[in-house]
């Protein structure tokens, strides 16, 4: 289904062929080294918010933009987006290691994109020759997020709306090639054929997630048989990959894999996907409101809390059809989200501007 993207590999084929393979030092972290990652996650070291790219931005301003992320920042803004829904992926995946399911979304950013070591950062686009929006293959970003992800896109694809946790963005440009949200859509997309796997398949244990990675290429999750080839280039290559990045210690840095590496071989075995573990996949309702939060009071996603987010809010609360979400100037989903801070739950209101310009005057200590 997917056109893979060639690339120069002289730089890093030298550091795969050398055999030297160094385990991520404290220095080539980006956060911070004594983080306690499985219970709190990176941090967000890069300031990645609710997009990469601004939102009135062009298309070819918007790829420029991920065209400069470096493997590091490609790997990180993966892991901002699971960090924000650790809750919802953990218990769907069946995974309570964190770092596992970094190492999972590696593997299927290597088997997509090669993490942007091919020198174009998030910017991979594929299946588009029909023009945007036409072809269910048309893909873009570091996980190959298709158009089939989003909502409002051709009513002939199959709907995707079955993740109600996750905020589904509509089919734009804008939205389509920003690396953060495609990002986010990639990982609902997955989450979508879990629960398919689960509820219509009947599938479970590591099956579940196998089947979910085949579904994301595919579009179909249903079990097909051990001896099927098919999981052996896509599933199977995707764990041996992810099992790379952990075990090698590369979570962190700036080394990537690619699809077929030798170096990959010993993990390559018939038994790939013992190393995932025995937990079991679970469609329990996940209450993850106050999880995504990204930053308490930033409504305009910005990565600060200052009076332009009581501003954001009071423009949306008295014309929300010029600053409701999808507008250039609006506040966005996870905007809403951050400034709820009155009474979290409660949906926006003029207290919610009135306790952020209170907390910014050093009136009240704290938004939480």
């Amino acid at each position: 289904m997917k056109i893979k993207v060639l690339f120069s590999v002289i730089a890093s084929a030298a550091i795969i062929m050398s055999g030297v393979l160094p385990v991520t030092a404290a220095g080539d972290m980006a956060h911070d080294a004594s983080r306690n990652v499985q219970e709190e996650g990176v941090g967000n070291p890069f300031n990645y918010g609710d997009r990469n790219t601004p939102e009135d931005a062009s298309t070819e301003e918007i790829r420029a933009i991920n065209h400069k992320m470096s493997v590091q920042e490609v790997k990180y803004a993966l892991y901002k987006e699971i960090d924000e829904h650790w809750d919802l992926i953990s218990v769907r995946l069946g995974q309570p290691e964190r770092e596992k399911v970094y190492a999972l979304f590696l593997g299927i950013g290597t088997r997509e994109s090669t993490l942007g070591g091919n020198g174009d950062g998030a910017d991979i686009e594929t299946a588009q020759g029909q023009g945007f929006g036409v072809s269910s293959a048309h893909a873009y970003g570091t996980l190959q997020t298709a158009v089939t992800a989003f909502a409002d896109c051709d009513p002939t694809f199959m709907p995707e709306d079955n993740v109600p946790e996750m905020f589904q963005y509509s089919l734009s440009e804008s939205t389509f090639y920003d690396a953060i949200i495609s990002n986010h859509m990639g990982i609902r997309k997955i989450l979508h054929f879990v629960e398919i796997g689960i509820n219509q398949e009947g599938l479970t244990g590591y099956q579940v997630v196998r089947g979910a990675l085949k579904g994301f290429n595919t579009g179909w999750c249903d079990y097909t048989g051990d001896n099927d080839g098919y999981y052996k280039n896509y599933p199977d290559e995707i764990i041996a990959l992810a099992e790379w990045y952990y075990e090698e210690g590369h979570l962190y840095d700036s080394t990537f894999t690619w699809t077929g590496a030798q170096d990959v071989d010993k993990y390559r075995d018939g038994n790939a996907w013992s190393w995932w573990g025995g937990t079991e996949p679970s469609m329990k309702a996940i209450d993850v409101k106050e999880d995504n939060v990204t930053l308490l009071g930033d409504a305009n996603c910005d990565s600060e809390v200052n009076m332009a987010d009581a501003v954001i809010i009071m423009q949306y609360l008295s014309n929300p059809d010029t600053y409701g979400a999808g507008k250039a100037d609006g506040i966005t989903e996870q905007g809403k989200l951050n400034g709820d801070v009155y009474e979290p739950g409660s949906g926006l209101t003029n207290n919610d501007a009135s306790v952020i310009q209170e907390y910014k005057l050093g009136l009240i200590p704290s938004l939480g």
